[in-house]
């Protein structure tokens, strides 16, 4: 089951493609000048825009296709004493973090997992799954949701947009540079861009794109220890560990390689862990021990 960044960055990655295949289509993006050369300036500049675009979408719609992804059903009235209690401690959550109370939802899943997404920090979506609400204690899910709503505080989402955005431009410019040189240089193509082109173009911004969100990824492990912080300061230090070695508990019987949301066990192989969007839960721990 996708959730909050691995579903955001798939939603990139199509969008980035369905991009590339209107602009062939279409012959848009003129990059070139006469006699086929590549006008450097004008391309960095049209893959900044299409860039950027693709990134602020997968913003405005990842509520909708969080919801759509994971089946969560936004709470609108309270239907029993567990749902009052959830929205009163989100609700008490945001005010302490100075931002409107977020939509909060519950979807179904034995995974102890939550997250929160939305384009702006006084419209976003705090979503809390079945099995943490089954199998945490209430101080636990407290601190949980305070983690969430540190993450809506701190504009985690929009930060990471900008960064993708950047990525994006970067894969769109090395792939259309690569594709260039190989329809004109290595196929001896003189006579505009041809098929070598667009082929090229579009497997280098698949592979560049996975590659790239390694620094996305990296982006998304860092501001977890902060929100890991949040979560401690609007609940206390003590809770936050608790909720976070409660998931260290169950890790054995938990999303085997899968990338979840608060809980994400992470990785200590090299290879693996740049790929990981939540560092290793010791390695959590262990920094709110010593903060």
């Amino acid at each position: 089951m996708f959730k909050r960044i691995a579903l955001f960055l798939l939603t990139n990655l199509a969008i980035l493609l369905v991009f590339s295949i209107v602009i062939n289509v279409l012959g848009l993006g003129r990059v070139f000048t006469q006699g086929y050369g590549l006008d450097m300036g004008s391309l960095l500049a049209f893959c900044a825009v299409m860039g950027f675009t693709g990134s602020f979408i997968s913003l405005a719609i990842s509520k909708w296709s969080a919801k759509f992804a994971t089946g969560a059903k936004v709470i609108a009235s309270p239907r029993s004493p567990d749902e009052m209690w959830l929205l009163d401690t989100v609700r008490h959550h945001a005010q302490k973090a100075g931002i409107a109370m977020p939509e909060v939802a519950v979807f179904p899943s034995d995974d102890m997992n939550a997250f929160a997404t939305g384009m702006f920090r006084n419209n976003a979506l705090v979503a809390v799954s079945t099995g943490l609400l089954q199998n945490m204690q209430r101080n636990e899910i407290e601190a949980v949701l305070g983690h969430e709503i540190s993450h809506v505080a701190n504009g985690d989402m929009v930060t990471l947009t900008l960064i993708q955005g950047v990525v994006n431009t970067f894969v769109m410019f090395f792939a259309r540079i690569i594709g260039y040189f190989i329809d004109r240089v290595v196929l001896k193509n003189d006579k505009g861009p041809g098929i070598g082109y667009w082929l090229t173009t579009m497997i280098c911004e698949i592979v560049f794109a996975i590659l790239a969100s390694m620094i996305v990824m990296w982006f998304s492990r860092r501001r977890e220890f902060r929100a890991d912080a949040g979560g401690a300061h609007l609940t206390s230090k003590k809770d936050m560990i608790a909720a976070l070695e409660r998931l260290h508990q169950a890790r054995d019987n938990q999303l085997p390689g899968q990338l979840t949301a608060f809980g994400v066990h992470g990785s200590n192989r090299s290879l693996t862990r740049l790929f990981m969007s939540h560092p290793p839960l010791e390695e959590r721990i262990k920094a709110l021990q010593q903060g």
